[in-house]
């Protein structure tokens, strides 16, 4: 593979990511509007957001079968434009059958996307024998970014949902199409063999990929409460005004987006374990602020700390959990860890949010946050399990090997 293959095949990678987390940061933003168009009751919302999720996960269970038989590239390059096609009919049904249907549709190709995504970027990343996992997810982030301020414009402007999807659709779509011309399937061995010709990655058992399991689901549980909770918090428990309750989230965005976009390069220098480690003592101290703080602005900077040490762990478990896949099942184990661990993500995310909100009813919202901060504290001790993940990857010859591109000579 030449240097210039890898190097296009990065970026139309990090483009993908950056489109998903648009369209991600679009639909959910858009929430109370979508409810308002559709009539959904209060009492029936939290069954059709719940619903992605679950889907979503399935999409990642089926991902894992799909890929025995064809390259996540080509899950990729369909699933994402699924994406975009089920987020403007999102905006555009006319009752609740077809939204329930649209976010259907969302949910299950979510799953795969998510799924492709990061298969393609653990093996990618084994190509280039250094960390470079966190600078996809940073595309993300920054899409999300770009989604919300979008969803904001929308909002502010009094658009309808179609008017604010339809061009956004429009740009993405055909760019995305053009750009999964690049995709690199960078696979170490033939589709369905590992090292030494052992068998696909079946063999990776659940009990190997329980640690990165955990620390993928207390992750998001950490990220869901932000997202959730960091506006109610800030007004209802530290007394800010309904404008500044919304500025914890776009810190701790703005905050993920600079620690992934910086998070490789300490990976480099000081080992995934050592990141994951400060990490996840950075986000506990930050719910830790957050639950003792006694004015505003030590509750916006403990939203601060929490972006900064939540963002590295997630692409870290996924690049540690692909590692060891490959350890045991070559290429074909590595997309298989890759598609279990995605469905944790989902996991995080369905328990994140409810279990602040039981939590702080029956007790204290403070006390609520002090859960997630032991949760991301857990992590810590699950750090020596990302050991040798992110680094350099063997010696030359290993790479050399990891060079080979595509499945049973598959190429884009």
């Amino acid at each position: 593979m030449t240097d210039t293959r890898m190097r296009q095949g990065r970026a139309a990678l990090a483009f993908s990511f950056l489109v998903q987390g648009v369209a991600f940061a679009l639909l959910v933003t858009r929430i109370p509007a979508i409810q308002d168009r559709y009539g959904i009751s209060d009492a029936l919302l939290p069954a059709f957001l719940a619903a992605v999720p679950v889907l979503a996960g399935v999409g990642s269970v089926v991902t894992e079968r799909v890929v025995r038989r064809v390259a996540p590239s080509l899950v990729l390059r369909w699933a994402q434009p699924v994406v975009l096609l089920a987020l403007l009919a999102v905006g555009v049904g006319q009752g609740m059958i077809q939204v329930a249907l649209a976010l259907a549709v969302f949910g299950l190709a979510v799953g795969a996307l998510d799924a492709s995504m990061n298969m393609l970027g653990v093996s990618l990343q084994r190509v280039y024998g250094r960390s470079i996992m966190l600078g996809f997810h940073a595309a993300y982030s920054l899409g999300g970014i770009a989604g919300a301020s979008l969803a904001w414009l929308g909002a502010h402007g009094g658009w309808a949902l179609g008017v604010s999807y339809a061009p956004v659709v429009g740009v993405l779509l055909p760019l995305a199409l053009v750009g999964s011309r690049w995709y690199v399937d960078a696979a170490a061995a033939p589709l369905g063999e590992g090292p030494g010709g052992v068998a696909s990655g079946r063999g990776v058992a659940f009990a190997v990929l329980l640690p990165f399991c955990l620390v993928m689901s207390f992750a998001y549980i950490g990220d869901s409460t932000v997202s959730n909770w960091s506006a109610k918090y800030l007004q209802d428990v530290l007394g800010s005004s309904e404008q500044t309750a919304t500025v914890p989230y776009n810190v701790y965005m703005v905050m993920t987006l600079l620690g992934r976009t910086l998070g490789d390069l300490g990976v480099r220098r000081f080992g995934a374990a050592a990141v994951v480690r400060a990490g996840a003592v950075l986000a506990a101290a930050g719910f830790a602020l957050v639950a003792g703080a006694p004015g505003v602005a030590a509750g916006m900077a403990g939203f601060t700390l929490l972006g900064l040490g939540l963002c590295v762990l997630v692409p870290q478990t996924f690049a540690a959990a692909g590692r060891i896949g490959f350890e045991k099942g070559g290429p074909a184990g590595s997309d298989a860890a890759v598609a279990r661990l995605n469905v944790f993500n989902y996991v995080g995310f369905l328990v994140g949010s409810p279990l602040v909100g039981v939590i702080g009813d029956a007790w204290s919202y403070r006390g609520a946050m002090l859960v997630p901060m032991v949760l991301v504290l857990v992590t810590v001790g699950y750090a020596r399990s990302f050991e040798g993940t992110g680094g350099r990857y063997g010696d030359g010859h290993e790479r050399a090997r990891a060079a080979d591109v595509g499945r049973d000579g598959h190429r884009l």
